[in-house]
């Protein structure tokens, strides 16, 4: 449910982004490092809101690789803990072998 909310909000703000940036049309000088450009300014809006997009979205992905990289080194430990525990002490199996003899 808490997904299907984001994805509501963000199609709702990806609209009025649009609608803004079909509101204003009209071509603007761009300046960037090495030049300018005219462009119009729904293209500047629309690749301004795209590029952010994106870098949220790849920030997001090495966020979850983080955490699933953690989670599966967590996992391995309490296995490893698991697997020690359940383990018996070679002096306690041999006594073990020798009363049943």
């Amino acid at each position: 449910m808490k997904m299907q909310v984001y994805l509501l909000l963000g199609l709702i703000f990806a609209l009025l982004i649009a609608v803004f940036a079909v509101i204003n049309g009209n071509e603007v000088e761009f300046n960037y490092l090495f030049g300018k450009a005219e462009w119009p300014l729904v293209l500047i809006i629309l690749g301004s809101a795209a590029i952010g997009g994106l870098s949220v979205g790849l920030l997001g992905f090495i966020k979850i690789v983080q955490l699933r990289t953690a989670l599966k080194r967590q996992e391995n430990q309490a296995n490893a803990d698991i697997a020690k525990k359940n383990r018996k002490p070679v002096k306690e199996y041999q006594a073990k072998e020798a009363h049943e003899e």
